[in-house]
């Protein structure tokens, strides 16, 4: 593991989770601007939404490590308010919703579809997130459970006094689970894009698996996460955002199926 790819004397530290972090933006980017060619949706739209929402999604971040660490601020308020954006700090949950909220205001404000436009940023969403978690392995955040299978890894000291990783024994590289879990979201959205039966389909389908993902996932973790309900907080909220997004999209294939009948009574009458 590699967390700090680079020291500049003078300047500062290269952090490998901040360039993978800026890896998976630049893809994400391209496959959706990919996707929004087809879906006719402007490219400069796209890149307005970026600009706005990434900055405010990496405050969202902030925002639930404050909520998370409340208890600690008063000890160690500098960290949790420090805008250091290249360490290997943040929650993506909370960095998801602020983005989520962000974008339903922007695209009304811009009067573009949102079921269109959240399906065409969906499988962005799931290839950034691989980049992301690649580079919290290197860094050595969010780590898993200590294990005694093959699976183990062994962190560095660098990366014990940047995130509090345990050096002392073998850890379970969730992130690297978590990397082949989206990698493989991805890839599922890219082959439902071709046979979705309605707009947002893809959004919800995304929230969907993600969050199913990350709630099993999250049993496997060891770092601290905070508790909500006997649940860490990460799968408190995954069952929040999965049981909204599983109605809703029961809902609209109801719906969909009933236009697509509808359209057939009449073109047969």
């Amino acid at each position: 593991m590699l967390p700090e790819l680079l020291k500049i004397s003078g300047i500062g530290s290269i952090y490998t989770y901040g360039l993978m972090i800026t890896i998976g933006l630049i893809a994400a980017v391209i496959v959706t601007t990919w996707l929004g060619d087809k879906e006719g949706i402007p490219k400069k739209r796209i890149y307005d939404l970026v600009i706005y929402i990434f900055p405010l999604a990496l405050l969202g971040t902030k925002l639930m490590i404050i909520i998370i660490s409340w208890r600690e601020i008063p000890h160690d308020w500098r960290r949790a308010l420090a805008l250091d954006l290249l360490h290997p700090v943040g929650f993506y949950l909370g960095s998801f919703l602020i983005a989520l909220a962000v974008s339903g205001v922007l695209m009304r404000l811009w009067h573009l579809p949102w079921s269109r436009t959240a399906d065409v940023f969906a499988p962005g969403l799931a290839l950034g997130n691989v980049m992301g978690r690649i580079g919290c392995f290197a860094a050595g955040c969010c780590w898993g459970k200590p294990t005694d299978s093959w699976m183990g890894v062994r962190f560095t000291e660098r990366a014990h006094e940047m995130n509090g990783v345990p050096t002392e024994v073998a850890l379970l590289p969730v992130q690297l689970l978590e990397a082949g879990a989206n990698l493989f979201i991805f890839a599922f959205l890219l082959w439902l894009w071709k046979r979705r039966v309605f707009h947002g389909q893809i959004i919800l389908a995304f929230i969907m698996l993600y969050a199913m993902e990350r709630f099993v996932l999250e049993f496997w973790r060891d770092d601290p996460r905070g508790q909500v309900l006997e649940l860490s907080t990460s799968q408190f909220i995954s069952v929040c955002m999965f049981l909204p997004a599983l109605w809703l999209y029961g809902w609209m294939c109801n719906a969909a199926a009933a236009g697509r009948a509808a359209s057939g009574f009449q073109a047969r009458s």
